[in-house]
């Protein structure tokens, strides 16, 4: 009996230690789990999960112009803790003392910042509202497949649509509320983290809401964010093509003079200084080989010579474009002229005088011949301080993962001469960089029209100098600010 019962005793033993082996492998589990999560939350893209890195290898292996559609694991965005509203725009002064170098300028883009949002946001919701409603047929488009080169970018748009739906309404919570379709079977017809797919968007302060399964996805995309964009599409040549696009704020250059080009020609065709010899052979490896969870981000800068509004005469209509964006921030008109020049080339018109005369095309589809008058701005706008403005870009580059398509955002900035003038160590930098560009470069961005500046950034930086702001050999800047 004592065998048996120190038999007994020992089984039991064994039992216990068996369920407390059980559970701590549970709960082992349970905290790998979450572990999993947290680190998928924070990761850095070289970091990601297994079966996007497996994406990433296999990308280099497809042949050009075919994709398969990849789950891609998304690294959580942090709710922004600002409401837009009290949020002030970047101050992006991306431009370095000495000399001027060409190049791509890329930097790694943290997943939070694909998007940003500012106290500005409502005023370009307005021109874009006003510019899609008048001319949107031309400033939103979707190029048609060319057979046996590149697919149509329609199913890339639409899938740029619901990606903004997801990342904005994840980000800024407060401001874009969303609801979904119910969770199917399918994952690939669900939306981000094995959630429904997105089926309405309203952005909450505006109180305007889209149907991403009715609505133009481009439209929808577009009135969603303060950027621009296009998307480029892979060619069974290898080389990428801009098959979609909306493009309503770009100042100097017309998405209709640019549909269904290769990247090479988007940029030859606009004669971008040095671009064939400096920045096209590592562009067109770059698109190649740009992986999904890698996006890139990268600034530039223009200078922009604006019409003081109390100086335009005939003033502008009530309702008309110069009166809802006096600033200019959707068409340059102060410096191009009329944005309906037939054939608009904007290296043409830099390097040229343009005749003031030109053939326009009317609204009316039946009077081709209109003329209209340019703004005789390069003799008669004086470069002030305030009708001087530094226009930078905010430009991302990001893959989507069911279509392969590259989407390039642009968001622009513009800020006052007036206000630089005030800003540490900036005009004394700013004088420096326009001093800088190559022969080329200062004709592609117009230097002429405001070299006028020059001297009063000269004198604001002695200023500085002497106000102890700055110091007379400090060279550094914290680029791109």
């Amino acid at each position: 009996m004592a065998v048996f019962s120190s038999l007994q005793s020992r089984n039991d033993l064994a039992v216990v230690l068996a369920c407390a082996l059980a559970v701590c492998v549970l709960i082992y589990r349970a905290w790998a789990k979450r572990q999993s999560a947290r680190t998928r939350a924070g990761t850095p893209p070289s970091e990601l999960p297994e079966k996007t890195r497996a994406a990433r290898i296999n990308d280099k292996d497809r042949a050009p112009g075919e994709w398969a559609p990849v789950q891609f694991d998304y690294p959580r965005l942090e709710p922004s803790k600002e409401h837009f509203s009290n949020v002030k725009p970047i101050p992006y002064r991306p431009f370095k003392w000495g000399d001027y170098h060409v190049t791509m300028g890329i930097r790694n883009m943290p997943w939070d910042e694909w998007i940003e949002l500012d106290r500005e946001f409502p005023q370009f919701y307005k021109v874009c509202d006003y510019r899609i409603r008048t001319r949107g047929d031309r400033l939103l488009k979707v190029h048609p497949a060319q057979p046996g080169i590149v697919d149509s970018g329609h199913a890339a748009a639409e899938e740029l649509a619901h990606e903004f739906a997801e990342c904005l309404s994840r980000r800024h919570p407060d401001v874009y509320c969303v609801t979904r379709h119910p969770v199917s079977k399918n994952p690939d017809e669900n939306g981000w983290y094995g959630e429904g797919r997105v089926k309405t968007i309203t952005i909450v302060p505006f109180e305007k809401t889209f149907d991403l399964e009715k609505d133009e996805p481009l439209r929808v995309a577009r009135m969603l964010v303060q950027e621009d964009f296009t998307i480029m599409m892979e060619g069974t040549d290898g080389r990428y093509y801009l098959q979609a696009g909306a493009v309503v704020i770009a100042g100097s250059w017309r998405l209709e003079d640019k549909m269904g080009l290769p990247l090479e020609e988007i940029h030859t065709s606009g004669n971008v200084p040095q671009y064939q010899s400096k920045l096209q052979m590592s562009m067109e490896r770059y698109f190649r080989r740009l992986p999904l969870d890698k996006p890139v981000i990268r600034n530039n800068y223009a200078v922009q010579l604006v019409q003081e509004p109390e100086m335009r005469t005939p003033a502008p209509a009530p309702g008309s474009l110069l009166d809802i964006d006096p600033d200019e921030l959707a068409w340059a008109a102060t410096m191009n002229g009329s944005e309906d020049t037939n054939d608009f080339e904007r290296a043409k018109h830099i390097n040229d005088q343009v005749d003031s005369t030109a053939t326009a095309r009317s609204s009316d589809e039946h009077d081709s011949t209109q003329k209209v008058q340019y703004p005789a701005s390069r003799t008669t706008t004086p470069a002030t301080p305030r009708t001087v403005r530094l226009r930078t870009e905010r430009q991302t580059l990001r893959r989507l993962p069911r279509t392969g398509a590259i989407v390039f955002t642009i968001r622009v900035y513009q800020t006052l001469f007036e206000e630089l003038m005030h800003e540490p160590g900036v005009p004394g930098r700013m004088a420096s960089a326009m001093r800088s560009w190559p022969e080329d470069v200062a004709r592609y961005k117009a230097r002429d029209a405001y070299d006028a500046i020059l001297p009063l950034l000269d004198q604001r930086h002695e200023e500085q100098v002497k106000q102890g702001l700055v110091k007379e050999d400090e060279k550094k800047s914290n680029f791109p600010f």
